[in-house]
């Protein structure tokens, strides 16, 4: 995933691919052979690391909401470890870059999370839910403390809203035709504040 900076195992690399290809033509419009095609190896050799394409989904839907959900912790722990104590903007802050990253550098996920979800067996796709709803309210927790004023089911309309602004990277065009990855991040950094403060009435 894009928070990685050592090499990309095999596993990660089949399941960069696979993110890549069920974005572009659906998941039932890729096959196991195109699969292993695009990292090297036959199709068969992908079972020696997934029992097949559910396995590669459901992998990759739940991987993704655990990663943000443990990355979210992350960035509120460094900050309550802080010299200065914490700082509920500099959270906030923190976590915003932490979504826009994914947004910007893992836009195939987005797309199969909101075409392929109901695909997945019950068990996984409630797993899912369940790591999205504890992302969901521990920004609700640093929200509030930024905008005491915002009543709890305001603040979750509105983190709601954010995650629906950052996840329309997939709509947004071509990374070519984008201003750039530093100028659409700053771009998406204001618009999530100023949602925030607009929820809030400032």
């Amino acid at each position: 995933m894009a928070t990685r900076t050592d090499a990309p195992t095999r596993r990660e690399q089949i399941l960069k691919e696979a993110a890549r290809l069920f974005a572009e033509r659906g998941f039932h419009g890729v096959g196991v052979d195109e699969i292993g095609a695009a990292v090297g190896i036959s199709g068969p050799g992908l079972y020696r690391h997934f029992a097949g394409k559910d396995a590669m989904l459901a992998e990759l839907l739940v991987g993704i909401s655990g990663q943000l959900l443990t990355g979210a912790r992350r960035r509120v722990a460094e900050a309550d470890g802080g010299p200065d104590g914490r700082n509920p903007e500099a959270v906030l802050d923190s976590l915003i870059e932490g979504h826009i990253d994914f947004a910007l550098d893992d836009r195939p996920l987005i797309t199969l999370h909101d075409r392929e979800l109901d695909r997945l067996r019950d068990s996984d796709r409630k797993l899912v839910r369940q790591l999205q709803r504890q992302y969901v309210e521990l920004w609700v927790e640093v929200v509030r403390e930024v905008y005491p004023g915002l009543a709890e089911p305001t603040a979750r309309s509105a983190v709601h809203s954010v995650f629906g602004l950052l996840n329309s990277t997939p709509h947004l065009g071509r990374p070519g035709s984008l201003p750039g990855r530093g100028a659409t991040a700053e771009l998406l950094h204001r618009m999530a504040r100023g949602a925030f403060a607009a929820a809030d009435g400032e």
